[in-house]
């Protein structure tokens, strides 16, 4: 299956909640979640049964979305935090933190993870002195990214844009437009609104 190139908002109306996948417009009159809340499609209003297999189902394809990952991409993930020691469900959330077009939009550096990855397509990222275009790579404690001087002034107005913008305590923002990651997150410093237990139930039923 490949990546969703459709309408962000209709993914929150299918998700029954905002994702945020829009950066500053989804806290706007503007986002089309808060026009109509319910499901997209001809049947969006009618009342659908929830099953124990549909709750973990939606929780997971609402991680997906979250991160922008395909099926393929989101299931590797899980492969890796499930043999790896300690709870699977929190190093799966760990591992889809490290990428760097999420730790870019961590940083508040881009609007959205989507507006992040454009920016490290663009080669406009500096990761440890070397050029990175790869938004799915994984950073390491110490790593230090910056943005290349050509964005910067896009990277400023992004800042501007979202002045009470909170940078999570596993990162640091040391420069205009640079930072570090200080450790790997824990699962108190993961904000997003995601049961990792459902998902981990979901991909063990």
């Amino acid at each position: 299956m490949g990546r969703y190139t459709g309408p962000a908002c209709k993914l929150c109306r299918r998700e029954g909640e905002k994702l945020f996948l829009k950066g500053d417009k989804c806290a706007t009159d503007k986002c089309a979640f808060a026009r109509r809340s319910y499901a997209p499609g001809q049947h969006g209003k009618t009342r659908i049964k929830v099953s124990e297999y549909r709750i973990r189902l939606r929780e997971k394809q609402k991680a997906r979305r979250i991160y922008g990952l395909t099926e393929g991409q989101f299931a590797r993930y899980f492969d890796i935090a499930s043999s790896t020691k300690g709870a699977t469900g929190e190093k799966l959330l760990q591992l889809l933190e490290r990428r760097l077009d999420n730790v870019l939009f961590r940083l508040g550096f881009a609007p959205s993870r989507q507006g992040a990855r454009q920016i490290i397509r663009n080669g406009g990222i500096v990761l440890n002195n070397i050029k990175m275009n790869i938004p799915s790579h994984l950073v390491n404690v110490n790593d230090v990214l910056s943005v290349k001087p050509r964005l910067e002034k896009l990277v400023k107005e992004t800042i501007e844009k979202a002045p009470d913008h909170v940078c999570p305590s596993w990162l640091s923002v040391t420069g205009p437009t640079t930072g570090k990651v200080l450790k790997l997150p824990s699962r108190e410093e993961i904000d997003t609104n995601l049961s990792e237990l459902l998902i981990v139930e979901y991909y063990s039923r």
